[in-house]
């Protein structure tokens, strides 16, 4: 073997014995941190439980945001847009022109409700059939029920607009004040909760860095000595940073479990409530990848505010 193999083989060995090295220094830290915190149960548990609240709002915001959005998208889908026919169509033109309501993509269904029908509903519905039948004509018209394969402002105005262009139609009705009157409501709940969340989120910073400078003022002796023999600002951070770390993913843990009990708490008065109108909506949870996503971002909070933290108060401490 050459000198060059052997030492480039000597080089790879020393490599991979410092990173072996530095992983298990990073271990010894993370498991000295977290044994420090299990040490002073009341304080961990009272600020994992703050941390858990302020996580609780933002994370009941997003779901009740995707279940607000998921109903309005059910009863968008229920929206019709009704087509008044002339007195005198014809009713086999009037299924052709149904038929051929169905092959558009922008239409989910298309029912023909003859005159007949009409004044069956309209006598079962309003309780004023003896006054129907003593009519000597029926004067409700035919009709198309038109179900939109998805309903807004301005595509719905547009449909009803070239509906009301097909010559068997007289007239057309869509109410969609009540669509819009949603939509504003939702996107002002929307802006609303991203900003709590931002609020929320600096919170949950302010109190893992306020924990953490308690922390590093406890072991502000230990801290001089360490700096005393050589140690970096950075080797001296790493505990600090492991349990800010942990309070972040502590915190999101219990905001999840919290949640998880708020939404079965709440999930059979819904469904009965729900009931009432007909609906089989059901409330959604957080997936596996939203609650993945809560951990993360509370663990990195977590880890945030203790960097700010330790680097705003470990350079105040210097050996005298």
């Amino acid at each position: 073997m050459s000198r060059r193999a052997s030492g480039a083989k000597t080089s790879s060995r020393t490599a991979r014995g410092a990173l072996q090295s530095h992983w298990q220094q990073h271990l010894k830290i993370a498991s000295d941190s977290f044994k420090r915190l299990l040490q002073q149960p009341s304080a961990t548990l009272m600020t994992i439980a703050v941390i858990g609240i302020a996580l609780l709002l933002p994370s009941t915001l997003f779901v009740s945001m995707n279940n607000l959005n998921a109903l309005s998208d059910n009863i968008n889908g229920a929206s019709k847009i009704t087509l008044y026919l002339h007195d005198n169509h014809n009713e086999v033109e009037a299924l052709q022109v149904s038929e051929q309501l169905l092959q558009r993509e922008s239409i989910a269904t298309a029912t023909y409700v003859s005159p007949a029908q009409a004044a069956a509903e309209f006598s079962v519905y309003s309780g004023l059939g003896d006054v129907i039948e003593a009519l000597e004509e029926n004067p409700l018209p035919g009709s198309i029920i038109v179900t939109p394969a998805r309903i807004d402002a301005n595509t719905a105005q547009a449909l009803a607009e070239e509906l009301a262009q097909i010559n068997i139609v007289s007239s057309t009705q869509l109410d969609l004040e009540w669509v819009e009157r949603l939509q504003r409501f939702l996107q002002l709940v929307q802006r609303a909760s991203t900003g709590l969340m931002l609020i929320l989120a600096l919170a949950v910073l302010f109190i893992v860095g306020n924990t953490i400078r308690l922390a590093i003022e406890g072991r502000r002796a230990e801290i001089v000595v360490v700096k005393l023999v050589g140690g970096t600002n950075s080797y001296v951070a790493r505990p600090f940073l492991y349990a800010g770390a942990y309070y972040g993913l502590a915190g999101s843990l219990l905001a999840c479990i919290m949640l998880g009990l708020l939404m079965w708490a709440v999930s059979g008065p819904a469904r009965a409530l729900l009931a009432l109108y007909d609906s089989d909506f059901q409330l959604r949870t957080l997936g596996f990848s939203s609650t993945l996503l809560l951990l993360l971002i509370g663990t990195g909070l977590g880890w945030l505010g203790a960097l700010i933290s330790v680097r705003q108060h470990l350079t105040d401490i210097e050996p005298a």
